[in-house]
């Protein structure tokens, strides 16, 4: 037997903090050598920090890399164990994202990153190089002082493998795993056994099983160990790494670390058998006949054994049940991990959230009471980094620190509803209570007297003074003011989050929690700079259908009960006045519905359509409910409001990543935002469409006679839905 004990690490990050990301490294080989690892993997880019963004571009953080390097290489951190970091390397007049294998003190070969990630959240291809020399490893100059320091001039560079004398050891880069043509592939069939692949992989929605396949696929068919390494936490960005380092054996998961926690530092370790991984090769005939005739991929011989043998007081790891959370939880506990590294990181002293009693804010309320509850666990169970920012967060003394959720809720976050004439009692209730179960800091606020003075204003300057529509007023006036309401608060928001700790003695100040979801940003249903502007949002990528049922979950699973009523009222601004035969629905407002955006925002995102190309696939999806001509009203209704409104994105509250089809501006959707809104081009298209399936369904009426034209054209599409199968199924 070839035994090999591994470690893949989940380590939080924070882009451009050396010291920490170096303490983190450090802490990790320490547990790795504790646990009786040979080999710890790091995750991509761990030294800088995986969010540096244009920082790499400067020349001072490639060389704070290289001195934190020379700081790991120089002590006894590699000793007897194979240890990659990531790190930005510049060779020649180019830039690279790099692994950097050491092992007792010296650098054994840096492995550029060959294919970049360069779509939706990265944009790798801005900082970086993709290393393209396949055919043999380079003579890299190592710079003058680390070169000194380590009796080391140069290192091999470049793709290829480190060649032990007992196994064959390769890394693989995060993006790798998934082109093409990955990597792994070859380097197995050149006798490849282990591969590490240092990841910066962000959380969304639904997303691990994706990840988690192509670690399986990656050994199943060709025999391996895998391991995977992953960034864990808010990096000083929109994204969550959500960590999940894994370790891989011909296929099975054998060891998995969290996906979402507040440690900084977490290892996932596991013992295996590399003689199990060469018996699966030599079982497998096509795999033999390939590797008779491989692409011959350069390697670097390593005089040093890293494996052990026999030793019946060692268990190999078994196969595990692959953990995977639902996307209740994964709301729950993603946005809430985020905000816990932000509000540790930030200096700030807490959260001020606006709360309606509506749906979204609620959702914003329940995901800060789960940190709070996240945070409780943690030390409970002894996680001494996160009592020690507990304690300066909240302000405890004489030895005290959190105990209780609700209580140290009441020392980090204060929650405000803001009421007006237009408010409903039953809101009011709904906020009031939910602070209470959470144990906010809960405020009950009339700003009529505010809104009355500016009105007042505005009529001493110009000599007239608007009115709400159900009282006659016009669209100008009841869109008017509905935006000052709206904005009144967003300044209250502001003012209260930095004088309230004052007022209250504490140092510091609140940072403000936006309440926007996805659906709302897409459609552009909202006030430009109203309380949806903040300082981070934490379901700003959350569609309004996944927060409803992260409300029913979080009503049970968190404690917080008056969150079914809350999901069971009607979406409501509650900015205008109610009336007995009036009441205010956003969805009534928005003129369509929230699972119409979904529908919406799916196809213009992930599918990439159009107008033409999402009335096409609509028509699919609900022609068997809605005409052509009924189908074209919708499509160029959300176009033209969409396109209206795509100017609010380019300002809107920096939000938690989570959705796929996220129109948030920063850089996971770019696009213009001034449009001609009326779309002519497209929609006249659209119009000859629906002008031709009209004529299509007459001609199939006329041939067929009234009694069989029902099942030919049902779905509005005439003769081609009858052939289609099931055209729904790609949308």
């Amino acid at each position: 037997m070839r035994l090999l004990r591994v470690a893949a690490c989940n380590l939080n990050q924070w882009a451009m903090d050396f010291d920490c990301n170096t303490k983190n490294i450090k802490d990790s080989i320490s547990r790795a050598k504790a646990a009786g690892a040979v080999i710890r993997l790091g995750p991509e880019l761990e030294i800088t920090g995986y969010g540096c963004e244009d920082h790499f571009l400067e020349l001072d953080t490639v060389n704070h890399a290289w001195e934190c390097l020379k700081e790991l290489v120089l002590g006894d951190w590699t000793d007897g164990i194979l240890c990659s970091f990531g790190m930005p390397i510049i060779k020649d007049s180019e830039r690279y994202n790099c692994q950097v294998l050491c092992l007792n003190r010296k650098i054994l070969m840096i492995r550029p990153k060959m294919w970049l990630a360069n779509d939706g959240n990265y944009r790798e291809l801005r900082w970086f190089t993709a290393w393209k020399q396949r055919e043999h490893l380079d003579d890299f100059l190592l710079p003058a002082d680390i070169a000194e320091a380590l009796s080391q001039k140069t290192v091999p560079f470049g793709y290829g493998y480190l060649q032990f004398l007992d196994t064959a050891v390769a890394a693989e880069v995060c993006e790798e795993l998934f082109c093409p043509m990955p990597p792994h592939a070859e380097l197995a069939l050149n006798g490849v056994e282990v591969f590490m692949n240092a990841s910066g992989s962000h959380h969304q929605l639904r997303k691990l099983d994706l990840r988690v396949r192509a670690f399986i696929g990656a050994t199943h068919t060709r025999g391996g160990v895998y391991m995977y390494s992953n960034q864990q936490g808010c990096d000083g960005g929109r994204l969550y790494y959500d960590g999940c380092a894994c370790v891989v054996v011909n296929g099975d998961v054998v060891a998995q670390g969290s996906q979402f926690s507040l440690r900084d530092v977490e290892l996932a370790v596991a013992q295996v058998d590399l003689d199990a991984v060469a018996s699966l090769r030599g079982s497998i005939s096509s795999f033999q006949e390939q590797a008779s005739h491989k692409i011959r991929v350069p390697s670097v011989a390593v005089a040093y054994k890293l494996c052990e043998s026999f030793n019946r007081q060692m268990s190999l790891s078994s196969p595990l049940k692959i953990q995977y959370h639902s996307p209740e939880e994964e709301i729950a506990f993603g946005p809430g991990c985020w905000l816990w590294d932000y509000l540790r990181r930030s200096g700030a002293s807490g959260f001020l959230l606006p709360l309606s009693g509506g749906a979204d804010s609620s959702a914003v309320a329940a995901i800060v009471g789960c940190m709070c509850q996240l945070v409780v666990k943690d030390i409970s169970n002894g996680d001494e980094q996160v009592k020690a920012d507990a304690i300066r967060i909240g302000h405890y003394t004489d030895g005290q620190f959190p105990k209780d959720s609700r209580e140290f809720a009441k020392r980090v976050f204060y929650t405000v509803f803001m009421g007006t004439e237009n408010s409903s009692d039953a809101t009011r209730s709904r906020a009031k209570i939910l602070a209470e179960e959470i144990g906010s800091w809960h405020l009950d606020v009339s700003i009529d007297g505010v809104i009355s003075s500016l009105i007042s204003l505005f009529q001493t300057l110009t000599g007239k003074r608007p009115r709400y529509k159900v009282d006659g007023g016009s669209h100008i006036e009841n869109l008017g003011l509905q935006n000052i309401q709206a904005r009144i608060r967003m300044v209250l928001a502001f003012m209260l989050a930095s004088l309230l700790p004052w007022v209250h003695s504490k140092p510091g100040f609140y940072l403000v929690l936006g309440s926007s979801n996805v659906d709302e940003g897409l459609r552009g249903y909202l006030t430009k700079y109203d309380c949806s502007s903040a300082d981070v949002n934490p379901i700003g990528s959350i569609s309004k259908q996944d927060l409803r049922r992260f409300l029913r979950w979080a009503a049970v699973h968190l404690g917080y009960s008056s969150l079914k009523e809350v999901e069971a009222a009607p979406p409501t601004a509650e900015l205008e006045p109610i009336r007995s035969n009036y009441s205010q629905l956003d969805e009534v407002d928005m003129g369509m519905t929230y699972e119409e955006l979904s529908v919406y925002g799916r196809l213009r995102k992930i599918f990439r359509c159009g107008p033409v190309s999402m009335f096409k696939n609509l028509c699919y999806k609900w022609g068997s409910k809605l005409t052509p001509a009924e189908i074209s009203e919708k499509v160029k209704y959300f176009f033209k409001y969409y396109s209206i409104n795509r100017h609010k994105m380019t300002v809107l509250t920096p939000s938690y990543h989570a959705e796929s089809y996220s129109p948030e501006d920063n850089r996971f959707d770019l696009r213009q935002f001034l449009y001609n809104t009326r779309w002519p081009f497209q929609f006249r298209k659209i119009d000859e469409l629906v002008h031709q399936m009209d004529g299509n369904k007459v001609a199939l009426v006329e041939i067929s006679g009234a009694k069989n034209v029902g099942a030919t054209v049902e779905g509005g599409m005439g003769v081609v839905a009858a052939g289609s199968g099931n055209p729904s199924a790609g949308v």
